[in-house]
C-alpha cells in the first residue's frame, strides 16, 4: 500500500466520523476500509439506548464490504475525537476483523491526521479464527 493510499483513507475515515450517531456517549467514531480490488467502503458508530445493540465503525464499513461480496481487505482506518493518542479498535472489533485474516493493516490515526499501523493479528494475538475450529479435540466421553 502506498502513502496515497494510507493518506486517503485516513481522511476518509475521518469524514466518515461525521456522520457517527453517538448521542448518549458522544464519541465519534469514523472507519475507511480499503478492499483487496481497491473499493473503499466508510462507516460509522451507530448507537443505541440499548447499549449492546451499538454498532462500531470498523464492523459497520466491513458489513457493508461482505455485503456487496467482498472478503478480502488491505487496511482499515479508523478515527475518533481523542486528541492526544490513535484510537484502537474494541475487542469485539478486533475479533471481527481478524475473521478477514491476521496480516492486514490497522491505521490507527488522531484528528491532526497522524496515525500508528499494526497488523490485524498483533492487536489480537492468539486470536480465534476458522483453523481454530479444526484442531484436534479430545474425544467424547461416555
Amino acid at each position: 500500500m502506498d502513502e496515497k493510499q494510507v493518506d486517503d483513507l485516513v481522511r476518509r475515515c475521518q469524514e466518515a466520523k461525521e456522520q457517527s450517531y453517538s448521542p448518549y456517549s458522544k464519541f465519534r467514531v469514523g472507519a475507511a476500509l480499503l478492499c483487496q480490488d481497491g473499493r473503499i467502503y466508510t462507516g460509522c458508530n451507530v448507537e443505541n439506548v440499548s447499549y449492546g445493540l451499538t454498532i462500531c465503525a470498523e464492523r459497520t464499513a466491513l458489513v457493508k464490504a461482505v455485503s456487496e461480496g467482498h472478503r478480502k481487505f488491505k487496511a482499515i482506518a479508523i478515527a475518533s475525537d481523542l486528541a492526544n493518542k490513535t484510537i484502537s479498535p474494541c475487542g469485539a472489533c478486533r475479533q471481527f476483523l481478524v475473521e478477514f485474516g491476521v496480516s492486514w493493516d490497522v491505521i490507527m490515526t488522531k484528528p491532526d491526521m497522524t496515525y500508528k499501523t499494526m497488523k490485524t493479528g498483533e492487536l489480537l494475538p492468539l486470536c480465534v479464527v476458522s483453523e481454530s475450529l479444526e484442531e484436534e479435540k479430545v474425544s467424547k466421553l461416555a
